[in-house]
Parts: structure tokens; sequence; C-alpha cells
């Protein structure tokens, strides 16, 4: 297996409630994979890169379906573990005017939490990377899933991979276990050569703000995150900011207006600095690129973003029309 960027952590199906009904207001259901390291290989496969998941998925029809979608969008799936064990699941009420939306997470106990830590052989994996993705939900999900990210994060700072962390704080997957939080991020981060968190993130990790995350974290070259604004579910703002050891570079904001799914945005954007990165672009070009995938995502249904990069060059150049001819 080759791949550009390798992305761990566990895929997903989402159920959401149609038409932004509350959940089961009808008996029906939306499905779409996701997961956030699988939307950033998605977006990645999208924009023209060499993108690859490395996951445990059950053995049933649930699970080969979701690799398959996966694969439909261009992703290697070959680091894909197919064992016994349940599907993870979440359950998704979409909001609507000043009701927020809502997820209901029903992933304890599946078969990627149930891996062992020792269930990768990491350097046979990231042979050929450039990069290797992972984000802070993968450690609460399980100690083991944490174990095992641990592992892949050595074992590519040991091969010359780069890292990307997006602390991606969920406290309903660490339940029990969120008091643990603080300090696994922590040891994660301080592998990472990207970090994806803001102000509250670092809050939360360091009881310190970003200069902070800078002197606590020796790899670290660069911060990201975006800003938003809220008026209503379905009026929005966004804009981004990318920071390094020398420099801070921002975004114009940008209006989000009737939002179909804002579900995936951040990997959307996480997904766009990375290709910025890679392509060698400069600072202000790599995040004012992100932001536009990120708003971009806000209009395509499901978890992955799959606008490529000739549609986010269109709106960053503002020469867009109503309909494309």
């Amino acid at each position: 297996m080759s791949a550009t960027v390798l992305c761990f952590g566990e895929i997903l199906l989402r159920l959401s409630s149609p038409n932004k009904e509350l959940l089961l207001q009808s008996a029906r259901f939306d499905v779409h994979v996701g997961g956030a390291e699988a939307n950033v290989a998605v977006s990645l496969s999208k924009l023209g890169h060499s993108a690859a998941v490395v996951s445990t998925l059950p053995d049933s029809t649930l699970g080969h379906a979701c690799a398959g979608e996966l694969r439909r969008h261009g992703v290697n799936t070959d680091a894909i573990r197919f064992c016994d064990g349940r599907m993870g699941l979440y359950f998704l009420t979409h909001g609507a005017g000043h009701r927020p939306a809502e997820v209901l997470y029903d992933r304890a106990g599946s078969a990627f939490a149930a891996a062992g830590a020792d269930a990768y052989d990491w350097n046979a994996l990231l042979a050929g990377c450039s990069w290797l993705h992972v984000s802070g939900i993968t450690p609460a999900v399980s100690t083991a899933a944490g174990e095992a990210a641990m592992r892949a994060m050595s074992a590519a700072r040991q091969r010359g991979a780069k890292i990307s962390f997006d602390c991606n704080f969920r406290a309903r997957v660490w339940g029990s276990r969120a008091k643990d939080a603080p300090a696994v991020l922590r040891k994660l981060c301080e592998q990472a050569d990207l970090i994806f968190g803001d102000e509250r993130d670092f809050a939360f990790m360091l009881a310190g703000t970003t200069d902070a995350a800078f002197k606590a974290f020796e790899q670290l070259q660069f911060i990201a995150c975006t800003n938003r604004e809220r008026h209503s579910v379905d009026v929005q703002q966004l804009s981004g900011r990318l920071q390094s050891r020398q420099a801070t570079y921002t975004t114009r904001p940008y209006p989000l207006y009737g939002i179909v799914d804002r579900i995936g945005a951040g990997d959307a954007f996480a997904a766009g600095v990375l290709h910025g990165l890679i392509r060698s672009f400069d600072p202000q070009k790599a995040i004012d690129f992100a932001t536009v995938a990120a708003c971009l995502k806000h209009s395509i249904p499901g978890d992955f973003n799959l606008a490529s990069a000739a549609d986010v060059e269109l709106l960053l150049s503002e020469q867009r029309t109503d309909v494309r001819r």
C-alpha cells in the first residue's frame, strides 16, 4: 500500500432524521458513511491526493459497504481490517432555526474500539507515506485505540513522516474517561507538526493559549482553526486562521446561508490545510483554500466534502456564476 496521507480512525455509519425532523419523528433515516479521519481522506482524494484509511470494521455487510463507499471516492482501503464485532453508529438530528443539531453516539464496544493496540503494523503501513493524520476522537473511543494512535505517531516520527492531529474533544465519546483526556491529548500533541485546535482546546489541555502550545510541543510548526459566528442554524459566518512560530495568517469572513449540512466541515478544513502544505502553498493561500473548502462542505449532504480543487479555486476567484455551463 502506498499513499501520500494515511488517516487512522474509526469509520462510522451516520443515521440522520430526514428533512430536519426530530429523531424518529417519522420511521425513516438517511444513511451516510463518515468518521473524522475517513472524511479527511475522502476530501484529500477529491483534491487530487493519494489517501488511505487504516481502521477496523466488522466483517459484515455494513462493514464491507463502508469500505466500498470509501473506495468509490478514491480512497485506498487496503489497510482496513475486518473482524467480528459491531458497527460504530451515530444518530444526527439536524438543527433548524434556533434549534441546534444534536448527535447521539452508539459506538461503545465497536470492532474498532475492541481492536488491540498491536493490531496494526505501522512500519509497513507507513511505508511511502508523507503524512499521518489522527484525531482526538480515536483515544476517546477506547484506551487500546488511543495506544494504537500513539504507536502510529511514534512510527511516523521515526520514519520522517509529518503528523497532523485534530484535537476534536468529544465529551460524550470520552464518557467516564473524560478526566484523562487532557493528559492523553497532550501526549499525542507532542508528536504533531500540525495541530487543528483553537483556544478552548489549548486551555483544556494546557491551561494556556496557542503560544503556550508552541512552547509545550517541540515538533509543532503550525496551528490551524476556524472561527464560526452563529446567527441561527442556517445563517452563520466562517473564517480561518493559520499560525506558525513566526506569524499568523487569517482569512476574511465568509457568510453561510441556507446551510445544507455542516457535519464534516472541520474535516474539510483539515484536508484543505493539508492540501496547501503538500502543494507548498504560501501560508496565506493555504488558509484561504482550507476555509473556502470548509464553506463548500456546508452545501453538501453527508459527512464527506466532495468538492474538487477546481470548485474551491472558483469560489476563491469570486468569478462564479449562477449556473456553470
